[in-house]
């Protein structure tokens, strides 16, 4: 079987060089000179279904197409998945975008992790607990129709914690990763409902994030969320898809709030490579970019035509590995709440449009000032060191040299990007948040100073 294999791969490549050839008119070993410095690569995710570009340049041959011979492999938690980026057992890694970030300042662990390519938008929700979502019900307004108005804000939750504190209980509410998307979009729910979500100190030794807290946030592993809330350990989470849906299907909670509702088109996960690893085999990382990039425009193409194809594939135990049902529920453009409050949500995932996989300064800055907000960056910083971590850690530079060769391929089109000889790598202020306020990633500070609760200025625990 391995003699079968490195046959075919032998017979692929010769043939990918012939064919580059004639249609560039050089010769074959020109053409070498950009082939993989190392062809045999293994990528490490976690289930959720934001990790379908890795799944679909894989099953629809993108990553072969590139020379790419891949292994994808689940990780068991986030932490275990940087760890084997750094250490090299894995070649790279679909990542939680504040990883990368917290990784190269030194939060929790010291690499220097990079990204070329942001793997999505949206993708998440917060969940709460049957019990809790009855409490809540009573301060929602509803629809003429009787359903419940959104987006639903945690002012409606202010009121059952109080009644939690009042009877002296804590509660408990579950977020994947410490610089995870999702841990800085509960809190952020949170706070715009007055809700103190807590700090952490890591100069103090406490990186509990429950300082101060009104609601104590603390790590589940995403596909633990539903059953460690039908035991009491939580009261809700905020997780990625399938596993809100999945507390729908089984009837044990309901999503109250999207993070397209929390913050319209947030970017959720990048993927992450070791620095090192990057500067080793450059040809290695664009071609990945590119068979990425072509995955995720697959995925989007057609108004989410091959949705459903993506879903029978993710479907798979070696991917996510939950029913059709429950992944379809979000994937194919709706959104499920109360059982039967199925509502549409075209965007609900978003892996290209948008420049969906563009890494975006402004989006890595936005992460920084949350680690700012919460604690975890201890000290006030000025915007120019935001920026400058923004640019050791994200790079479009990388992503437009794979962009334009899938141009000059033909696979792609210079619409389907950024401008790349204008693009200054920061979106325009941004102004859909839950809470309103406008965040412009040139100016971190002042945005930090927008907020009521958080740290912000010379703030410090």
């Amino acid at each position: 079987m391995r003699a079968l294999t490195t046959l075919r791969r032998t017979f692929l490549k010769t043939a990918l060089l012939l064919s580059a050839g004639l249609a560039t008119g050089v010769s074959a070993p020109v053409f070498a000179a950009d082939w993989p410095e190392k062809e045999e690569l293994t990528f490490g995710f976690i289930k959720l279904t934001d990790m379908a570009p890795l799944a679909i340049a894989y099953e629809k041959g993108f990553f072969e197409d590139e020379g790419l011979y891949v292994t994808l492999e689940a990780q068991a938690n986030w932490k275990v998945l940087l760890d084997r980026v750094i250490d090299g057992q894995l070649d790279g890694a679909h990542m939680l975008a504040g990883q990368p970030l917290g990784a190269t300042i030194g939060y929790g662990t010291q690499a220097q992790i990079i990204t070329a390519f942001s793997m999505d938008l949206n993708g998440n929700a917060i969940t709460v607990s049957n019990d809790v979502w009855q409490q809540m019900e009573k301060h929602i307004a509803r629809d003429a129709a009787g359903k419940p108005q959104h987006p639903i804000k945690a002012d409606a939750l202010k009121p059952v914690i109080e009644q939690y504190k009042t009877a002296g209980k804590p509660f408990n509410l579950g977020m994947v990763f410490p610089v995870s998307t999702h841990n800085y979009e509960l809190r952020y729910w949170l706070a715009a409902g007055g809700i103190h979500p807590g700090y952490y100190a890591p100069h103090k030794g406490d990186n509990s994030g429950q300082l101060k807290a009104d609601a104590l946030l603390s790590v589940t592993p995403p596909p633990q969320m539903p059953a460690t809330m039908e035991a009491g350990t939580i009261s809700g989470y905020c997780v990625g898809e399938p596993w809100n849906q999945q507390a729908v299907f089984k009837g044990i909670g309901v999503p109250v709030v999207t993070d397209y509702e929390i913050w319209k088109n947030n970017p959720e996960k990048v993927f992450g490579v070791n620095k090192s690893w990057a500067e080793k085999y450059p040809n290695t990382h664009k071609r990945v970019i590119k068979a990425m990039i072509r995955a995720a425009a697959w995925l989007d193409e057609n108004n989410n035509a091959n949705r459903p194809e993506a879903v029978k594939i993710l479907a798979k135990s070696q991917y996510v590995g939950a029913d059709y049902e429950v992944i379809a529920n979000s994937m194919t453009g709706t959104f499920e709440y109360e059982k039967g409050d199925k509502r549409s949500v075209p965007d609900f995932n978003v892996f290209f449009r948008y420049h969906a996989t563009y890494p975006y300064y402004s989006d890595a800055i936005w992460y920084l000032t949350q680690m700012r907000r919460w604690g975890q960056i201890s000290e006030q910083k000025p915007d120019s060191w935001y920026m400058d971590i923004a640019s050791q850690v994200y790079r479009p530079d990388i992503y437009a040299a794979a962009a334009r060769d899938l141009i000059k391929e033909g696979k792609l089109t210079a619409d389907d990007f950024p401008d790349f000889a204008s693009e200054s790598g920061f979106r325009a202020p941004q102004q859909h948040f839950i809470d309103n306020i406008i965040y412009d990633g040139k100016q971190p500070n002042a945005y930090l100073k927008q907020f009521a609760i958080g740290l912000k200025g010379d703030d410090a625990i």
